[in-house]
């Protein structure tokens, strides 16, 4: 009884922050499109991770605990899922300008395929039989859910094409955060794991924007810019992060991977609600067909 208590926390958990999710790919993180993508990603990333200094310093206290895999670990959860999979989805949602922001997360959903993979090769955890099936189905879908019963073409459709790339390769990132992240959740508590994420990642981002020379960027952030940095940092950034992290350390990975389906269907939602954008007739159930084979490889 307890265990199945614990499951339903986590599962609960997870869901509320892939809402939060949806919500911040449709609505927040799109309003910072006149700034760089490098710049946006640390200053996500930043801003939580100072905020947390005032109340969770005492977590630095964990280094002396670290052994070299944990280090190796947060690194790769910093660079897969803060750097890398953010800047993906980011440069996504800023390519396709406020239009079809819910099929570049709805793409972003492709990630329970390189998750179970992942899970499979470094958490031992059992590959389904009719894996390969279902993740068929679900990636052929999502050629229809981008561009319907067309062939792409960079002439006209050049912003789609890589807004889809960039979601395929946000897909990857998250997928195999959610496995780093749970190796992680193997030895730290969430409050840690999730401390640690962001000051790794915003190590990792300042490099970044030090070597690209994005930093003059700051000169160009508007008054609601901040407004937005600052409702991300402490809400659907690292507040999101704190709940996931909370269920994520009661579900197996796979179980997690179900939970997130929300996000996709939330921003569908939202999509709807704030910016008046509604899928095709093609591109909802190839949606539909998507959902239900990412649910059936979880299965």
């Amino acid at each position: 009884m307890k265990q199945h208590s614990q499951i339903v926390k986590g599962t609960i958990a997870i869901s509320i922050s892939a809402i939060m999710w949806g919500f911040d790919g449709v609505v927040l993180t799109p309003r910072l499109y006149n700034l760089d993508v490098g710049f946006v990603v640390l200053m996500l990333h930043l801003i939580p991770f100072l905020l947390m200094n005032i109340f969770l310093f005492r977590q630095y206290s964990q280094l002396k605990l670290f052994v070299r895999q944990d280090y190796i670990t947060f690194t790769l959860v910093a660079v897969f899922g803060g750097a890398l999979g953010t800047m993906a989805i980011v440069k996504a949602l800023f390519l396709v300008n406020f239009q079809q922001l819910s099929v570049v997360v709805l793409l972003q959903k492709l990630q329970p395929i390189f998750a179970i993979i992942l899970a499979a090769i470094l958490l031992k955890e059992k590959v389904k039989r009719h894996f390969a099936l279902w993740a068929g189905l679900a990636i052929v879908a999502s050629y229809f859910l981008t561009f319907g019963f067309n062939l792409p073409r960079f002439d006209v459709m050049e912003n789609t094409v890589y807004a889809a790339l960039y979601a395929l390769l946000a897909a990857f990132s998250f997928g195999s955060s959610t496995v780093f992240s749970k190796k992680v959740l193997l030895n730290h508590n969430f409050v840690t794991a999730t401390f640690f994420r962001y000051g790794f990642t915003s190590l990792i981002m300042l490099i970044y924007v030090l070597v690209f020379r994005e930093y003059t960027q700051f000169y160009r952030i508007t008054e609601t810019n901040w407004i937005y940095f600052i409702i991300i940092g402490l809400t659907t950034g690292s507040g999101a992060i704190f709940i996931y992290y909370y269920g994520l350390r009661r579900v197996k990975a796979i179980v997690a991977t179900i939970s997130e389906l929300l996000f996709p269907i939330s921003a569908i939602v939202f999509d709807y609600l704030v910016n008046g954008n509604v899928l095709s007739p093609v591109q909802l159930v190839s949606a539909a067909v998507m959902v239900f084979a990412i649910i059936k490889l979880n299965g």
